[in-house]
Parts: C-alpha cells; structure tokens; sequence
C-alpha cells in the first residue's frame, strides 16, 4: 500500500543525522524500516551481529549438513495480511491439516489425534478411542469460542489500541469475555472438559513461553492463551516456506528496497533519549554516534534500560548512579523465560506405539508429548522448587513434513527430517542451581527421554551425525538465547505479556494510542515488548510505524 511521504515540520528534525535510528534488526526492526523508508524518512538501523532477523533466522546448524533449521522461532501465526500487503512481501505459509497428535503417557498405544478435515463423526471416534469421549462436543463448543475472540479481536492489534470496554463490546459475549479473560485460564478449562488428556492439549496454549500455573490468579495464562488462539483471524499456526529466514528475508528485501540503510556488526552501547544519540562500535571496533528525532528500540524493554543507563554512566556527574548499582536493580526486575528449545535432524521419522496413526500424521501438527494437565501442574510445582521436571512436558514438531525445501535434495531422498522440540516449565532461575553447560546437558537428555517414553523406539538411534561425526542435535537454554538474542532471562516475549486493549481510556500521544510508548517520549519499543508484540508478527514493528508517522502528520 503506498504511504505517504513523511512532512519534516520541526527544525530539531531536520538537524538530526537520521529522521529514526532502529535499535536492533529482528524482524520487527525490518518492519518498521520497512514502513518508514517506503514513508520517505531517513531511517538508519544498527544490528549487532552479522546479519538481520533476530530470533526469526534460518540457520545450519550442523556442520558439512545442508539443513537450514529455523533455528529459534519456528511458526508463524500473529503475521498479519496487512503487513504482507502493504510491504509487497512474498512469504508462503503452510496450513497444517493435522493440528496435534497426543499419546497418552499411561498408554502409549493410543492417542487423540485431532484432524481438521474430520467431521462430526470421525472427530468424536477420535476421542473415544483417546478416552475422552466424553469431551469431543466440549472441543467444538470450545474451538468456536476461540474463533469468536480471534475473529473479533486479531483485526485490532494494527490499529490504534482499543480500550478494555471497546474489547469486550467487539467480543461481545459475556460469558466468552469472562472465561478467558476475568477467569483463571485453569478454572475455565475445568469447567468444560473432563479428560485429563484434553485438559493438557487446551491448557499447553497458555504456558508456551510464560512460567505460571493455570489457576494463577495474575492472569498471565490468559494472556499468553489468547495471543496463541487469535493468530491471523483464525488461531491457525503456520509453517513458513524455506524456513523463518524466509520470512526477515523478505523484510530485509522490503527495507532496502524503500531506501533503508541496514548496518549489521553495529553493537548499541548507549542511547540518550533526550537528545536523540545513539553510541555505536562498528564491526572494525571503531565507535560511531547518530542522532534522529525519533528512536525506535527493537530491543527488549530492559535492553533499552541498560542502554540508557550505559549512555548516562558514561557522562556521569556527581550524585548519579553507579553502574554496578543500576545493574543491580534492573536485575531484580528482570524478566524470566521457561523453556528450551532442542533442534534435530533425524535419519527418519520415529515409529509410534501407537499403530493406528502414522508418524507422518503424529508429527505433521504439534506432538503433545507428557502434558496432561496433571504433568502440567507437578512440572510447574517441580521447576518452582528448583528441580527439572521428570518427565518433561514438550511439544514436538516436524518443519520437512510441510516443507521439504530446507533440506537438501539428497537428504529429502533419503528420508531425513527434523525435529523441533519445545520444552516446558524449564525456568531461568534454575541457572542459579546448575551452570548452563551442565543445564543445557541434563534438559537434553530430559527431552530424550521424554520422547522415548511415548515412542516404539528410542530417539537416539535415529538422530544423524554432522560431517564431523558429531549427533545433529542442538539444544538451547534461556541463557542461551539471552547470550545470543539479548533476550534478558530467555524471555521469548522480551518480558510479561499485555492484553492487546488499553485500561486506561486516556492515550494522549500516538506512541501511546500505539502502544509502543516508553517512558522517554522520543523512543518508542518496536518489538516484542511492546503492547501486542511477542512472537513473529511484525505488529510491533508495523504499530512503532504507525506511531512515528501519526505523529509527523500531526
């Protein structure tokens, strides 16, 4: 969609090197510079490693293997139509006909495999041989009350933030907006469904991510729930074609092509938010400065915080701060991840106990492997006491079933695919019990033998080896994924989750009409951390845009 060019009406503005500078080139970045450069501003974004994408990259990750895994964030659900639209960007997805397979961990010989193409009937067998009878009406109710909120509220999220009251006017349904928004996410399960199994598949939606029991009363379940039910007007979950670096790929393309520049080895070390300056070392260790009316940080929040406080440390007077002290503190409010994330390539699909579904059909959706809803809340109660959970809820999925292009041609032949493993309840502080390497060891084998507990054979035995001899398995921790994304505590969402409405009917500037507002007025969050963000959506970065260009016009 063509937008129009940007009016420059202040002399601030126009003495400033760059109209904005972006903080960080995840693809939420690339959205945002997208938008702004097809605007006609000049936009600048700095990146600190050797190449853009952030958590939405494809990756080989094992040595002499041509397999490009999506390395981080691995599905595609929040992206909107409008930002494929209005960018030109050319990304495929893929809908899965099978949504989840689940084995029960008491016998693996059966399980409830849920197909989208099935009717009334095979639906409702489907259940009854998982046990679950009882429930299959339940599901349906359910799924159309999902649908409800997504239908109602996804459209929402790129436009400026409703309030709470103009939310539940667009829901409109009472006893929907109470049972996933006003109620535990727990107590609202328990009321509709029986089974143990079933409870375990509904409630996975709301502990992806975010270390919390169901019956919490903050709500953080609700939240993390329905930002997984709402994705694209449907709740669907897609996988991207040629992997998540397709995806930055395309906004990478967009960005430039609007006239963007893209620095990469350009590593942040301060930003004064009143005047605009950016401190930067360049990939030769030379140290830049640019300034912009506007900054945008696609940084998590308290990324943005240690930079300020890197930025006011380094021309400190008397009376500030001491670094050490700041740091201090900024830790006491840190945000906290839960998960590992285990990449493999196998030589085939393993074989199920279950002898009625094939592994094509099992993995194809989201494999629920050890997440009864019991399993949920003993990991939960585990993992709060500083233990691993035995055994390991994990939701498992194959990318090659969908999509073959991000193997090589001869590995495809030979039958090869990979796995994606997410773990639960794996909580950041339990680094305060073990080092990474001994964590990254012990959740590794955890996952192993997770798996090995609903499957015909031991996983071990078909994972393939690198050109060096070495298994093809990859596993990381939060502190991995902080080391490597700056994402503080493995946090995926870069910190709490919001509810995509506004409490607070009074939003007086754009950025906070927006929902990317901080508190320095010339800085706005472009990623995950801001209202509405987390996951690979490009909102965040599409709203920062909208924000900066609203207020431009006005």
């Amino acid at each position: 969609m063509p937008l129009p060019r940007a009016e420059h009406t202040s002399t601030e503005h126009e003495s400033a090197d760059h109209d904005v500078v972006i903080v960080g080139g995840g693809h939420n970045g690339l959205t945002a510079a997208a938008y702004l450069a097809r605007a006609g501003l000049d936009v600048l974004l700095l990146e600190r490693d050797d190449h853009l994408g952030g958590a939405a990259i494809s990756a080989e990750a094992f040595a002499g293997v041509d397999a490009r895994l999506s390395r981080y964030s691995y599905l595609v659900s929040l992206l909107p139509q409008r930002i494929l639209h209005d960018l030109g960007l050319d990304i495929e997805l893929v809908r899965r006909r099978f949504s989840s397979y689940t084995p029960d961990p008491a016998d693996p010989a059966r399980g409830l495999l849920v197909d989208r193409d099935a009717g009334p009937e095979a639906s409702r067998a489907a259940f009854a041989r998982a046990g679950a009878d009882g429930d299959a009406a339940a599901w349906r109710e359910f799924g159309a009350h999902t649908a409800r909120l997504a239908e109602r509220l996804f459209p929402t999220l790129t436009e400026p933030l409703p309030t709470r009251a103009e939310a539940r006017a667009l829901v409109g349904d009472d006893d929907v907006w109470a049972a996933f928004v006003e109620r535990p996410l727990g107590d609202t399960i328990d009321a509709r469904f029986t089974s143990d199994l079933v409870r375990g598949v509904v409630a996975t939606d709301g502990l992806i991510g975010t270390f919390t029991a169901l019956d919490d009363p903050s709500l953080d379940a609700n939240r993390c729930f329905l930002y997984h039910v709402i994705g694209g007007g449907t709740g669907d979950w897609d996988v991207p074609v040629g992997g998540m670096g397709a995806v930055s790929g395309e906004l990478e393309r967009a960005a430039r092509d609007a006239g963007a520049r893209l620095l990469t080895g350009a590593e942040v070390l301060g930003v004064d938010p009143a005047t605009g300056r950016v401190r930067y070392r360049d990939a030769h260790g030379d140290e830049h400065t640019a300034t912009a009316h506007t900054l945008l940080a696609n940084v998590a929040p308290a990324v943005l915080d240690e930079l300020v406080d890197a930025d006011a440390a380094a021309n400190a007077g008397p009376g500030s701060v001491p670094p050490v002290v700041a740091a201090r503190l900024r830790a006491l409010h840190a945000p906290e991840g839960a998960q590992v994330k285990v990449n493999l390539l196998l030589t085939r699909l393993p074989r199920l106990r279950d002898t009625e579904v094939v592994p094509e059909q099992a993995f194809a959706g989201t494999f629920h492997v050890n997440e009864l809803a019991t399993q949920l809340d003993s990991a939960f109660t585990i993992a709060s006491r500083g233990g691993i959970p035995t055994p390991l809820p994990c939701e498992v999925y194959c990318h090659t079933l969908s999509d073959p292009s991000i193997l090589a041609p001869e590995l495809v032949e030979a039958g090869m695919h990979t796995l994606t493993v997410f773990g639960l309840h794996v909580p950041h502080r339990l680094l305060e019990r073990y080092g990474n390497d001994e964590l990254r060891e012990l959740l590794q084998r955890a996952v192993l033998d997770s798996l090995d507990s609903v499957l015909a054979e031991p996983v071990e035995g078909l994972i393939a080896t690198d050109a060096s001899g070495r298994p093809c398995i990859e596993t990381k921790t939060t502190l991995d994924l902080e080391e490597a994304l700056r994402m503080p505590g493995g946090n995926i969402f870069h910190g709490p989750l919001s509810w995509p409405w506004a409490d607070d009917a009074a939003l007086a500037t754009p950025a906070e009409r927006w929902g990317v507002a901080t508190r320095h007025p010339r800085v706005l969050v472009c990623g995950s951390g801001a209202v509405r963000g987390g996951a690979v959506s490009g909102i965040g970065g599409h709203n920062a845009a909208m924000a900066v260009l609203e207020s431009l016009a006005g």
